[in-house]
């Protein structure tokens, strides 16, 4: 099958208290998976996109959890590399009112994150690709997967694959300075780069004047200035940033921007009342790249990536399990949440 999208990074185990409770609380966690890139694989399978997922993980049984948790929604893990010791965990509190949502890693020596380049044929990999995909937390891991991404980045490039990447930095995962440095190689390759108000400030340097990010206060001007010096330095076709005005842990204003062609178009804001906020930010790249790759104008691509997240921050869990026509509605104006009959 032609147009194959693919995406590559980790895998993880998540261990989630049930509903709001905090880790001294809870005696028994909720167990699924997730992981920024398969998030976006699984996204793009619900829009009936060929989608492939690739990492590596043990081959005992949690592995093969990990891979049938993608399989069911139809993404093709047929690239996945088996071998290593073990799977990543990364444990989730939901936050609520003023208290913050919380994330712990475990994920020190996973199966990915100890790879070799020799695991990847990238020549087979690609084959009959049009997109690739990757996120800042993969070449985070350890300089193994940075290399790993700078060869498949440059082997796409080689085949005329698209590049898009999520700069998703983690301050848990390595330094400003490392992240900008490894960042600063990869973006080379990149054509579409996705971000929020955070990223291009600790990757790049680069922020938006007027904007406070704690506060919720954003400066939508101030962001076509960050998008337009990102493409200046790097070259990107497109820069698409994420717009959250956090009110509370529990809502937040919602909309986003796409600089393309020297213009920016920024979509509608939703209010959101959150279920769950994590994979928010994978579900707007998803969307992103189904609409690119589906001929959208930039107006449109936008609004479909938005709706697409803001629905996604409705659905417990990392994966965003809605159809193509429930993003459609929304992007459409359906935003009342009525009972379909």
């Amino acid at each position: 099958m032609k147009n194959k999208i693919v995406t590559f990074g980790e895998l993880m185990l998540r261990l989630a208290p049930e509903n709001y409770l905090r880790f001294v609380q809870s005696e028994k966690y909720e167990a699924t998976f997730g992981g920024a890139e398969a998030n976006v694989a699984v996204s793009l399978a619900n829009y009936g996109m060929n989608a492939a997922f690739v990492t590596k993980l043990p081959a005992h049984e949690i592995g093969q959890a990990a891979v049938n948790s993608l399989r069911k929604f139809g993404v093709d893990t047929s690239l996945i590399v088996r071998g290593g010791e073990r799977v990543g965990i990364y444990y989730c509190e939901k936050g609520a009112s003023q208290r913050p949502s919380k994330v712990i890693y475990d994920r020190a020596h996973s199966s990915v994150s100890e790879a070799e380049e020799s695991d990847f044929d990238w020549d087979r990999i690609f084959e009959g690709a049009s997109w690739f995909h990757f996120t800042g937390i993969t070449p985070a891991l350890s300089e193994k997967t940075a290399a790993i991404c700078l060869t498949a980045c440059k082997k796409a490039k080689e085949k005329g694959i698209t590049v898009s990447c999520d700069l998703n930095y983690r301050k848990k995962l390595w330094s400003k300075e490392r992240a900008s440095k490894v960042m600063s190689e990869l973006a080379k390759y990149i054509d579409y780069c996705i971000a929020n108000e955070e990223d291009a400030k600790d990757v790049f340097g680069i922020e938006a004047d007027g904007s406070d990010i704690q506060g919720g206060t954003l400066n939508t001007n101030g962001y076509i200035s960050v998008a337009k010096q990102l493409t200046e330095k790097f070259g990107f076709q497109g820069v698409a940033i994420t717009l959250r005005e956090s009110k509370s842990a529990n809502d937040n204003d919602w909309s986003g921007m796409l600089y393309t062609e020297g213009k920016a178009v920024f979509s509608k804001k939703y209010s959101m009342h959150i279920v769950d906020r994590v994979g928010g930010g994978d579900s707007f790249g998803g969307g992103l790249i189904y609409a690119l790759t589906n001929g959208y104008s930039p107006a449109d691509a936008i609004e479909f990536a938005v709706a697409a997240s803001c629905l996604k921050h409705s659905i417990e869990g990392d994966f965003n399990m809605v159809c193509l026509d429930e993003v459609k509605a929304l992007a459409g104006g359906n935003a009342s949440g009525r009972v379909q009959r």
